[in-house]
């Protein structure tokens, strides 16, 4: 699966365009480069069905970028992008991917210092350089330093999406070879952990000599890490480590259950299985004398063997799972088919890609009875934010559509931006008109934890809002996010009737899952979003399902597990 490769090189001449001053060309690039890089089909595979056209069916895909992608996917390169990457030099494209640089700042650098790396960037903060610049200053400084540190761990793991994607392709690749018996994927990718290091896939087959071989000479296998009777590894050419082992029925899952991990809870499980008189490894459960297989086949039993129900993958970050298993008292997570609309969607209206109409009739698909329209407010203008009056045009609309669909129930909604004074960004009577606000801080991060704790109380408080959005406002790899007072914000909800979003866009995952359990320990209500800014988007869905299992959070406590009619009664505004 191409995606992230295409969207990567869209990207990347979108930046560069913007260095050298080209007007609308770098929106376009990445309002394409937004959807590829999360569609559910292989951008490849679009192109092999239907050429050109096919791939201008992709939102925000036009003839000029489709014929750029096919340019690539025929050639591997674009000539239009290595005449551009002649113009700046190789630095300043890592350097303006820094969160608070960007594209013109970094070209500032490189202009007026001469800065044309990351490690020229280091060394010109170091001696106080860049505080120097018109438009910068220590606290610059001090956010680039900050930014650079997350770039770099950021190079190491990448976002759970794209994990996901990678290892489903590969599990499916591997299960489809007449020689394999089963395949599955474990590590991070499978507890679900927001951003992971590699990929680990698990196989049983009497043949591992040709699964090696096989899964070493894959197409987009970059280099071989490692190639032996069991086990390879091997780096792929988006980036990413992946790694095969060859196993037999009698021990895989004990492997399955090693290799998932975490660390930290397998420690803590051979701990139970020592004090038991056994011996825990990936090829199975022993006793400790004599070394008699015990259990192995399957995760459940090893667990069952160590006295414990199964533990949801989902949970094993040693939290807490391993105490609450042993006093039966694990919680019943809700499942990621348990979610019967989405309250967070943008359309054309702001900053989306796809119509109102698109968005409802993609919602219709996958099965959902409701899906809330929220476009963005008037103060973020860099999204396209309605005012007032065009507000209550697009509210027109849906009710147009509504009339027209009615096998969904179609909710008027805002995300609407929590101003520095906690006030929200439309006046009372027009948020009377919504039946959801998701209420969301996009601008003032810089705020201490006491002033954005009150700033959030004063929101929370109004009477008129639905949810809080993205509540920490991080960007995953690229901004840590602003803190505020989980406990008084969670109590000012659960009394208000107000839901903590847990945001499933893979760059956010927000809340993250610590402050979840913590907020679900307090009472707190959820509602798992997707923040979608286009139709495929909607899928995000499961991350944040996923988000909220490791959370520990239940069915019960999410509102739109609910039915239609259930969950309007919920919305107490």
């Amino acid at each position: 699966m191409k995606n992230q490769e295409v969207a990567g090189i869209l990207y990347e001449m979108a930046d560069i365009l913007d260095i050298l001053g080209v007007q609308w060309k770098p929106n376009a690039y990445r309002r394409a480069a937004r959807t590829i890089e999360t569609y559910s089909d292989a951008i490849e595979d679009i192109y092999q069905k239907g050429g050109v056209k096919g791939l201008m069916d992709v939102p925000g895909v036009g003839e000029n970028i489709a014929k750029k992608i096919e340019e690539y996917l025929r050639t591997g390169k674009i000539k239009e992008l290595q005449q551009l990457e002649k113009k700046i030099p190789k630095g300043v494209d890592e350097m303006m991917h820094l969160q608070g640089l960007g594209p013109k700042k970094a070209w500032r650098l490189y202009k007026e210092l001469r800065i044309k790396n990351l490690n020229d960037l280091k060394k010109a903060i170091k001696a106080q350089k860049v505080r120097k610049l018109a438009g910068f200053g220590e606290k610059s400084e001090s956010d680039i330093l900050q930014s650079l540190g997350m770039h770099e761990v950021g190079e190491k793991r990448k976002l759970l999406l794209t994990g996901l994607d990678v290892a489903r392709e590969l599990e499916t690749r591997l299960r489809a070879l007449p020689w394999v018996k089963k395949a599955e994927v474990a590590g991070s990718v499978r507890r679900r952990k927001e951003t992971i290091a590699d990929i680990d896939i698990l196989v049983i087959s009497k043949e591992a000599d040709k699964v090696m071989k096989y899964f070493t000479s894959m197409a987009d296998v970059r280099r071989i890490l490692a190639k032996g009777e069991t086990k390879s590894a091997v780096v792929l050419t988006n980036g990413l480590q992946a790694d095969v082992r060859v196993l037999d029925d009698k021990s895989f899952g004990a492997a399955m259950q090693y290799f998932t991990g975490s660390k930290d809870h397998n420690v803590k499980l051979r701990g139970i299985a020592i004090k038991k008189g056994f011996k825990l490894s990936e090829y199975g459960l022993f006793k400790r004398k004599g070394e008699a297989y015990v259990a192995g086949r399957t995760e459940e039993d090893v667990y069952r063997k160590l006295g414990l129900p199964y533990i949801e993958p989902e949970l094993r970050e040693n939290t807490g799972e391993i105490e609450a298993a042993m006093k039966r008292k694990l919680p019943a997570l809700i499942g990621y088919d348990d979610i019967r609309g989405d309250c967070h969607t943008h359309t054309t209206w702001s900053d989306g890609a796809n119509t109102t109409e698109e968005m409802v009739q993609a919602a219709i698909k996958r099965g959902y009875e409701y899906i809330a329209i929220t476009d963005h407010s008037k103060s973020t203008i860099i999204a396209n934010g309605l005012d007032d009056k065009r507000l209550l045009k697009h509210l027109d609309e849906i009710e147009r559509l509504q009339r027209r669909y009615r096998d969904i129930t179609i909710l008027k909604g805002s995300e609407c931006d929590i101003l520095k004074s906690g006030e929200l960004d439309y006046r009372p009577e027009i948020l009377k008109k919504l039946d959801v606000v998701v209420a969301s801080v996009h601008a003032s991060f810089k705020m201490g934890k006491e002033d954005m704790t009150k700033r959030y109380l004063k929101a929370i408080t109004s009477g008129h809002v639905t949810a809080i959005g993205h509540p920490t406002a991080r960007l995953i790899n690229t901004r840590p996010g602003f803190e505020f007072d989980l406990e008084k914000v969670a109590q000012a909800c659960k009394d208000a009737g107000v839901a903590f979003e847990i945001n499933g866009n893979p760059s956010r995952l927000d809340l993250r899952d610590s402050h979840i359990k913590a907020a679900n320990e307090l009472g707190a209500s959820f509602l798992i979003n997707t923040d979608s800014h286009s139709e495929n988007h909607l899928r995000f869905i499961e991350l944040g399902v996923a988000q909220a299992r490791r959370g520990w959070v239940s069915a019960r406590s999410v509102l739109n597990s609910q039915s239609a009619s259930r969950f309007l009664k919920s919305l107490r505004r």
